[in-house]
């Protein structure tokens, strides 16, 4: 169980977290310092670095969640509310990236390639939009795996 629930936490810190420092560091001194044809390409690069790590978290969060829902705690009737709380949020979390992934991120790159940096910038500020909401999404996540019993 020890293992389950380590590899559970850190895939959630690697993706909230990297969430939260590109949304709260990253972007505000990206759009203060760099003009359209720089940042443009400047965030197709970190999402490509990034992306893969977050489909990694997202394996790890399903294979360590399903193993403990099932294996420890005997399956989805045997689960308290939090847990049933994580799995729907975290659902809701994965569609979002997925969207993203497939959506507006494949617009960028193909908007950054042609330098039509108009429709690159509406892109990335639909993905900035996106990626804030499921920010806000996994930190209420990760106040409920804290609270865990309390809720």
């Amino acid at each position: 169980m020890i293992i389950a629930i380590s590899v559970h936490l850190l895939a959630a810190v690697v993706w909230v977290g990297g969430m939260f420092f590109a949304y709260m560091a990253l972007r505000p001194v990206a759009a203060s310092l760099l003009e359209p044809p720089l940042r443009l390409p400047l965030w197709t690069q970190v999402f490509k670095k990034f992306f893969p790590w977050v489909w990694m978290a997202i394996l790890l969060l399903l294979i360590s969640g399903i193993w403990m829902v099932f294996a420890h705690f005997g399956g989805l009737n045997s689960v308290a509310l939090p847990v049933h709380l994580m799995i729907g949020l975290g659902a809701i979390m994965m569609l979002i990236f997925m969207h993203i992934y497939y959506g507006p991120f494949r617009h960028l790159q193909t908007a950054v390639a042609i330098a039509d940096w108009q429709t690159g910038a509406a892109k990335l500020n639909q993905i900035r939009k996106l990626i804030g909401l499921n920010l806000i999404i996994g930190l209420i996540v990760v106040v409920i795996a804290s609270a865990g019993k309390t809720l």
